[in-house]
């Protein structure tokens, strides 16, 4: 998929690793493998249309504009935290036909995950403030939620997002033969600042929940 570039503040860097997170979050190998995804919480939003399109974008800025307001807030407590990368869930209705639905009809869920301090609380007095400072509706829909973990498959992807399709069937053949079979939606962690970085070393990790096959 190919999501907007990263609206990271100035000097700011996406680390592959921020503190406070499981190391498995974030980092992947070039072979495929099968890991234990921890739940965490996330602020997360979603939508309908394609990576280029006006609500998509909207909808990544909303997130990272509540992220770092409530990232800031917790600096001025003490208790600063480095904001992950955006991660993206893509699908369609139905399902299997993804590969032949009109990009403008992709279905999306975008979240960043949030260290144990936050709470829904915190969260929810933040909302109107960020929105206004950031001058974007969209941050009153975030939704404040626990993601669930689980077993799943990933592999870290190097290159542009148009060649990710050959290295998804290789995870999905990798599935198959560990005895496993798909389960809930493609998943992919963006670790690259998409402004600063060539498409050719782009690095993302493809991840797809499972469960055994019988």
């Amino acid at each position: 998929m190919e999501p907007e570039p990263h609206h990271t503040r100035k000097g700011a860097s996406v680390m592959t690793q921020p503190a406070g997170f499981a190391p498995v979050l974030f980092k992947a190998r070039k072979d495929p493998e099968i890991v234990e995804v921890p739940d965490t919480w996330c602020l997360t939003l979603s939508g309908v249309g394609a990576p280029e399109s006006p609500a998509f974008q909207q909808a990544v800025e909303a997130l990272y504009g509540l992220a770092y307001t409530l990232k800031f807030q917790q600096k001025a407590a003490g208790q600063d935290f480095k904001v992950p990368p955006l991660e993206g869930l893509w699908w369609s209705e139905p399902p299997e036909a993804f590969a032949r639905t009109p990009r403008e009809e992709w279905r999306w869920q975008l979240l960043i995950r949030m260290p144990e301090g936050i709470t829904a609380e915190q969260v929810a007095a933040t909302r109107g403030q960020a929105a206004a400072k950031k001058k974007n509706p969209r941050i009153l829909d975030v939704a404040f939620e626990r993601f669930a973990g689980g077993t799943a498959a990933q592999v870290l992807h190097v290159g542009p997002f148009s060649e990710e399709g050959p290295v998804i069937e290789q995870l999905h053949a990798f599935i198959a033969a560990q005895g496993y079979r798909l389960r809930g939606r493609h998943h992919e962690v963006y670790l690259s600042d998409f402004r600063r970085t060539p498409p050719e070393k782009l690095k993302t990790i493809l991840r797809q929940p499972v469960e055994p096959a019988t």
